[in-house]
């Protein structure tokens, strides 16, 4: 006998891999191609479980695809001592700064919300996006609402649909592993193969 909540979850999957706009998918692709030409540099922003998809994505646009990507949330003394010298909401902005971010490097925003001012949630992203945007640098991002600031004020996000409120940070946390997996597979983007 099949437990409902597996079965419900997994045709939650099957919805958000019908509905999921393959377009801004391939929008993304495109988008990274130019990057990649361009000799620009990619961040990846993502905090709680998003920065750890930050930092294996990373990993995957460098070693597959010959892109210079970097998360902050790799450095976590630099992120803690931020934190704890200029406080958390703007540390990640911070850190790009310093980093010289220009208007050729955009932002890969890998978040479940996306950051909202009003309900204060997080406003690190929030303040990243603002300063690639006072930059003029694009924005990306992989998201799990069309609601948040990533999304409004992006230019190629990909929203993962929201099948379930219960599972929207379940949903999106995985498909933000489905969207990247899928761009540094294409054959536009990947240059080097897997081992297995």
């Amino acid at each position: 006998m099949t437990d409902q909540h597996i079965d419900q979850y997994f045709r939650q999957v099957e919805t958000i891999v019908d509905e999921i706009d393959k377009q801004q998918i391939a929008a993304l692709v495109e988008a990274l191609v130019e990057l990649r030409t361009a000799a620009a540099r990619l961040f990846l922003l993502g905090v709680g479980g998003s920065a750890g998809n930050a930092s294996h994505a990373v990993n995957d646009f460098r070693k597959l695809c010959a892109l210079e990507a970097y998360a902050p949330t790799d450095n976590v003394s630099e992120l803690s001592a931020r934190k704890n010298d200029e406080g958390l909401d703007g540390a990640l902005a911070a850190w790009l700064r310093i980093s010289r971010l220009s208007s050729k490097d955009p932002l890969l925003i890998l978040s479940v919300g996306g950051g909202n001012r009003q309900q204060n949630v997080s406003v690190n992203l929030i303040q990243a996006v603002d300063l690639a945007r006072e930059q003029k640098a694009k924005v990306f991002g992989i998201v799990g609402r069309d609601v948040g600031h990533a999304k409004l004020v992006g230019d190629v996000v990909v929203v993962i649909p929201p099948v379930s409120d219960k599972h929207v940070t379940p949903h999106s946390e995985a498909f933000q592993a489905v969207v990247w997996h899928c761009l540094v597979s294409h054959p536009s983007l990947q240059m080097e193969p897997t081992k297995w």
